[in-house]
């Protein structure tokens, strides 16, 4: 399973990015996806997850009423709009494919895609 994170930069505070994570030989679909965030000295966290029909959705409570999560299996793509952003949100963001939102474990973690936001 190989995924790959996009849609990374920089934006002001208050501004949005939406950010796109694309399975490469495999159908994500068979997979929930999940969003996490390691920003700079500080350890990776949780910030999202779907699950594999779409039907279940999963927010840190420092992200939700700001961000979404979606899926759209004809593109083999889940994304994470992430709206009112906060310098706090500066961190590189991964995507990762789990069996379900709750695994210990992910399948495979793509590589990241770095958000900076400036105040």
């Amino acid at each position: 399973v190989q995924l790959q994170a996009s849609g990374g930069g920089l934006v002001q505070s208050g501004g949005s990015l939406r950010l796109s994570c694309t399975g490469s030989g495999v159908t994500l679909d068979y997979y929930a996806v999940n969003w996490a965030r390691q920003a700079p000295g500080k350890e990776r966290e949780g910030v999202s997850c779907i699950s594999r029909g779409g039907a279940d959705i999963w927010y840190a409570d420092s992200v939700k009423g700001r961000f979404t999560i979606s899926r759209d299996n004809t593109k083999n793509t889940v994304f994470l709009q992430m709206n009112s952003l906060k310098p706090e949100d500066t961190a590189v963001y991964y995507c990762a494919a789990k069996r379900r939102c709750d695994s210990a474990v992910a399948v495979s973690w793509g590589q990241g895609t770095l958000v900076t936001v400036s105040s």
